[in-house]
């Protein structure tokens, strides 16, 4: 069978085809009535309108760019749901596109990307979106663009963003385990390079300081977001003299990995040890024990920084200022964590 056509819908929906191009391209002069005629028509067809031939039509171009560099697969996947719903809403395209956030020329390959596939502008996720020279540089060659950033309120940089309060999720979380009677908490770092790291150490931080607990940094591992940092790390702590009651892995996958590393060392989760991550992701329901969490809504915030993307493109100069959005990531209290054994 073949694929349906703007005239099928044109002719189904008893329009012109300039009528149902004006639809697809979300042009405010079409009357109410006639567009939700039209969109029924293109709903009851299937019709995909050919971004390629679209944009040789005209002087814009539909379809944007994901771009990121994280080795957490659940994220990227969520990410690219988000950003993919709204293209598909809105009538674009979408590459992903994976690259090397330590490449010493990553804005000229990016502005390069953006001109060889035509793209209207990017999707940066961390940490390429937390790089102020990157963001410069982009912003000189004039490449459109939205960035995902681990942030308390709205940085007002001048810089389009989608912002996630990593700190005050990571506080929760700690004082949930203080409240538990843990004293000895366990963090585990992810990488440096993301915003969030730092963010949710200081949420971590701020939690002990806030009940009179002192900062002890044997208690405190660097490492990665990936599950092999996680069992690294835990079997570090696990192996001190005073061990943690307790340990605070920096993302799901490195709570994983502690999980992993107490079963293997016989150690009885959550009665000898208490474990909670951080994004809910999946795997975190799928564990056993469930892992205690923060959810953060990936799908969501992929949404909204493409939604964000597309309301900046569509300004044209107009004066109008665009707000940035913010997400608090929630406490989800599962089986990995309970009252301290005396």
């Amino acid at each position: 069978m073949r694929s349906p056509t703007i005239k099928d819908v044109a002719e189904r929906a008893g329009v012109s085809l300039k009528t149902v191009s004006r639809v697809i391209n979300h042009e405010p002069s079409v009357h109410a009535r006639t567009r939700d005629k039209v969109q029924r028509a293109i709903e009851a067809l299937d019709y995909q309108p050919d971004q390629a031939a679209r944009s040789l039509r005209s002087a814009r171009t539909y379809a944007l760019g994901l771009v990121y560099d994280n080795p957490n697969a659940h994220y990227v996947i969520a990410m690219q749901n988000g950003v993919l719903s709204v293209c598909r809403e809105r009538g674009f395209g979408l590459q992903i596109h994976p690259c090397d956030s330590s490449a010493p020329k990553l804005a000229d390959q990016l502005a390069d990307l953006v001109r060889r596939n035509r793209l209207a502008g990017l999707v940066l996720c961390p940490p390429m979106s937390e790089q102020p020279r990157l963001l410069t540089a982009l912003t000189e060659q004039k490449v459109p663009f939205v960035r995902i950033i681990s942030a308390r309120q709205d940085p007002k940089d001048g810089w389009p963003c989608v912002f996630v309060d990593d700190r005050d999720a990571a506080y929760a979380i700690t004082e949930h385990l203080i409240q538990l009677g843990h004293h000895r908490i366990g963090f585990l770092w992810g990488g440096k390079e993301h915003r969030s790291s730092p963010e949710r150490y200081q949420g971590y931080e701020d939690a002990l300081r806030a009940y009179g607990i002192a900062v002890d940094k044997r208690l405190v591992v660097e490492g990665d977001y990936s599950f092999d940092d996680g069992f690294r790390g835990a079997r570090k702590l696990l192996a001190l003299k005073e061990p943690p009651t307790a340990i605070f892995g920096s993302n799901d996958e490195i709570a994983a990995g502690v999980l992993a590393a107490a079963r293997s060392g016989g150690v009885d989760v959550p009665w000898e040890l208490s474990i909670a991550g951080f994004e809910d992701s999946p795997f975190s329901k799928q564990s056993w024990p469930a892992l205690t969490t923060a959810r953060q809504n990936t799908e969501e915030i992929g949404r909204h920084a493409a939604q964000r993307l597309i309301a900046e493109l569509e300004r044209e100069g107009d004066d109008h200022v665009i707000e940035n959005e913010g997400f608090s990531p929630d406490l989800v209290v599962r089986g990995s964590t309970a009252p301290r054994r005396r």
